[in-house]
């Protein structure tokens, strides 16, 4: 079965803090990052699924895109993540927990017989999180 990725980007803000925790600890476990922050992400969504033989797609592209603009982009885009989302307002806005939040705004939505099969956020040049989903969906 073909694995078709499509790559967005966007730009977001955020800080980690745990209110539950001294300034000290914050610092010693989040170094400089405790100040709000901005990044330059990339996003790979990743498709499987049958190729239609009528277009020679897994998936329409518009709606593929459709889906990510509405549901991932318009929202986190220009965003400080944990103050302006409020699945975040009990999570840091880490890439682990991001991927988390995009496959839940977006798996639902992609037309079968396709699937979603990965979410790929690069954060910086040296650290990506990608994942797979839970192995029950």
């Amino acid at each position: 079965m073909p694995y078709l990725t499509k790559q967005y980007k966007f730009c977001a803000a955020h800080r980690y803090w745990n209110a539950g925790w001294s300034e000290q600890k914050n610092k010693e476990n989040f170094d400089k990052d405790i100040f709000i922050h901005g990044h330059n992400y990339l996003l790979d969504v990743t498709v499987s699924g049958p190729i239609n033989p009528e277009s020679g797609f897994v998936i329409n592209l518009k709606i593929l895109n459709d889906i990510i603009k509405y549901k991932v982009l318009d929202i986190l885009d220009h965003s400080q993540i944990e103050k302006d989302i409020g699945w975040f307002s009990d999570k840091q806005p880490s890439t682990e927990n991001l991927v988390i939040y995009i496959w839940e705004q977006i798996s639902m939505d992609i037309p079968l017989p396709a699937k979603l099969y990965k979410i790929r956020l690069q954060e910086t040049p040296t650290i990506y999180t990608e994942y797979y989903g839970l192995d029950d969906e």
